[in-house]
């Protein structure tokens, strides 16, 4: 049974010692403004699980907190996911014709959507053409991935977009780009209370691999992530075979997809051929409420994996060690940041298996020392990337921006 939480008192059994007190205090200023958030989905993705959290409690601080999405066809979904691939350094081939299909679609989802608000935060490239079509408060753009060698004729295209917010919000400095407007740093966030993070009763997670088909009879290595080509998943199986030669363990990869990511179904079939024939590969496609069943393949996993090759912030690394799991992470993206010293395994070349393979076996071989680290993970966790903190900068943040 879910068991969502009501308002942010109840952080206090979570949050560091005094952490709630002082977020209420410092909303105190910015209480009955008027909030408005604008992404491409309401499910599938780190951004759509934020909000989904972020939303409701920001109205539990006295902020009218809303939350638009703009609607788009396969082609405008394809042109965006071109645009997120260009952000992070992938060559894509960006024709007039795309340019235009995005442009004429966000100017149509303006027309519908509802933009007002005291600020408007617009995420990511897929509604960032709504500026043009702004008509009150204060706008930013908040950009959830690395941008920090982008394409040079997708950020041409969209710089001059980005330009006329009132400033841009990045996840790390690096990922940032040189702008003229104001730019704001801000780490995303899990929430502890909600179903992918609390608390599960053993027996709760023996029933559910029970159901998932996922026998608890070897080590089990896991990797939750979409099947996305950037979340390296082939990569992944490719070092659970090397591994196998070893260790006898089983490789779960659970993941589903977005609805603005329209390249998902075709790396999930290759991930589906290259588990045929093993029955300790497990591929998990499953739905986007899934939460409590990641929950509890986090909480069963004897170690998990973020073998990214390009990453935002991957929050999925934040979630392991929430479950005080040693988490084995490429140094890409945030996952750099979530893990410090002790607090899990960066992968410097995720590319090199052999040495992704030699610290996986070192924990397999070390359970007291992959039970530390894990234990480190979940106290780091709860000091930097609990939605308190999140919720704290946006405070401020909007009471720097539209001076309350």
């Amino acid at each position: 049974m879910a068991t969502e939480p009501e308002s942010l008192d109840q952080y206090r059994a979570v949050a560091p010692a005094g952490a709630v007190e002082t977020l209420y205090r410092a909303s105190e200023r910015v209480k009955g403004k008027r909030f408005t958030d604008v992404n491409s989905t309401r499910f599938g993705g780190g951004v759509a699980e934020m909000l989904q959290r972020l939303v409701p409690l920001l109205r539990d601080l006295g902020i009218e907190s809303r939350w638009e999405v703009i609607q788009g066809d396969e082609e405008f979904f394809r042109v965006t996911k071109s645009f997120h691939n260009a952000l992070q350094g992938q060559p894509e081939a960006i024709t007039p014709q795309m340019l235009e299909h995005y442009v004429e679609t966000n100017r149509r989802n303006a027309a519908q959507l509802d933009l007002s608000g005291d600020l408007v935060m617009i995420h990511d490239p897929q509604p960032a053409a709504l500026v043009e079509h702004r008509t009150n408060g204060a706008w930013l753009w908040r950009c959830h991935i690395d941008a920090s060698h982008p394409q040079r004729s997708v950020w041409s295209f969209l710089r001059p977009l980005i330009s006329r917010y009132d400033g841009a919000i990045f996840s790390l400095p690096r990922f940032a780009q040189r702008l003229q407007i104001p730019q704001y740093l801000v780490y995303p966030s899990i929430d502890p209370l909600s179903d992918k993070n609390r608390d599960l009763a053993p027996e709760e997670v023996d029933a559910i691999l029970e159901r998932l088909g996922i026998p608890r009879d070897k080590p089990i290595l896991l990797q939750v992530s979409r099947f996305d080509r950037f979340k390296d998943p082939l990569g992944v199986c490719q070092a659970y075979r090397l591994l196998k030669k070893h260790d006898d363990c089983r490789l779960v990869l659970a993941g589903g997809g977005a609805a603005d990511d329209p390249e998902g179904p075709k790396v999930l079939a290759e991930v589906m051929e290259a588990a045929q024939g093993d029955p300790d590969l497990h591929v998990l496609v499953l739905p986007d409420n899934a939460n409590i069943e990641i929950n509890a393949l986090q909480r069963a996993a004897t170690i998990i994996f973020q073998k990214s090759t390009r990453e935002g912030f991957g929050l999925t690394v934040a979630e392991g060690m929430w479950k005080s799991r040693p988490v084995v992470g490429s140094a890409v993206g945030g996952i750099l940041d979530q893990i410090a010293d002790g607090t899990g395994v960066l992968l410097r070349d995720p590319a090199d298996l052999a040495t992704f393979g030699s610290q996986v076996r070192w924990l397999l071989d070390h359970p007291d020392a992959a039970d530390r680290m894990g234990r480190a993970g979940h106290e780091h966790v709860r000091e930097h990337y609990l939605g308190d903190r999140h919720l704290l900068q946006y405070a401020e943040l909007f009471e720097a921006v539209i001076g309350a």
